[in-house]
């Protein structure tokens, strides 16, 4: 950057760090495709950006809340355990094995809390007549 386009932006802006993220962030609106205030000169977009600050071409306000703006975030909510446990689908055959549950088991006849995985799954496959496995 040429020191004699920073030395009169210091009449502008005093403060060095905020005359660095003002002028960054007019540098990045230029690169965006926003309007420039003044001509460019074969000059490159921080130098651009330097100039119009210092010839007062461009708000500053504007600048400050197009800072302020870039750096606003909003958090992604995470899911609560409720919402991970609906997004689980149980009543598919999503591995090969049928989710069993308790009412249809007592159909069948059989204890779920004696009977194996394999021993409820076989039974009710017969019950309901299809030796699905």
């Amino acid at each position: 950057m040429a020191r004699v386009t920073v030395e009169d932006c210091i009449l502008q802006v005093p403060n060095r760090f905020e005359l660095v993220l003002l002028a960054a962030q007019r540098a990045r609106n230029i690169s965006r495709g926003e309007e420039l205030t003044l001509d460019r000169d074969n000059d490159k977009n921080p130098v651009v950006a330097l100039r119009e600050i210092a010839d007062e071409t461009v708000e500053l306000p504007e600048l400050e809340q197009d800072i302020i703006k870039s750096l606003l975030r909003a958090p992604e909510p995470e899911p609560v355990e409720e919402e991970v446990i609906d997004l689980i689908a149980t009543d598919e055959n999503i591995f090969g094995v049928m989710d069993v549950n308790e009412a249809e088991a007592n159909e069948a006849g059989i204890s779920v809390d004696d009977a194996s995985a394999d021993d409820i799954e076989a039974a009710i496959a017969a019950e309901l007549g299809g030796g699905r496995r």
